[in-house]
C-alpha cells in the first residue's frame, strides 16, 4: 500500500517550484498513486510521452489543461 504523505509532499513541492525533489520522492515509489504523481510532474516539465507511460502505469488517461488545478486535484483524491 503507498503512503501518500510523501506524495502530497511531492504534490506541494512541485507546485510550490521544486520539481526536483517532488521528482525524486515520486520516483521511490513504485504504487500506482506514484506513478499518477510521476506522470503529472512530467507534463510540468514538458515531457509528454514520458508522462504518457507514467500515466498508463498508473492506470490514469494522461492529464490535460492547467497543471496546478491537476497538482490539486490528484492531492483531494489522494488526501
Amino acid at each position: 500500500m503507498t503512503e501518500t504523505r510523501p506524495l502530497l509532499r511531492a504534490i506541494r513541492l512541485a507546485l510550490d517550484g521544486d520539481w526536483e525533489a517532488a521528482h525524486a520522492i515520486a520516483q521511490a515509489d513504485p504504487g500506482k498513486d506514484a506513478a499518477w504523481v510521476h506522470g503529472w510532474l512530467h507534463r510540468i516539465e514538458g515531457d509528454e510521452a514520458n508522462a504518457g507511460y507514467w500515466y498508463h502505469r498508473a492506470g490514469r488517461q494522461p492529464g490535460r489543461g492547467d497543471t496546478a488545478a491537476e497538482g490539486e486535484a490528484i492531492a483531494r483524491a489522494l488526501g
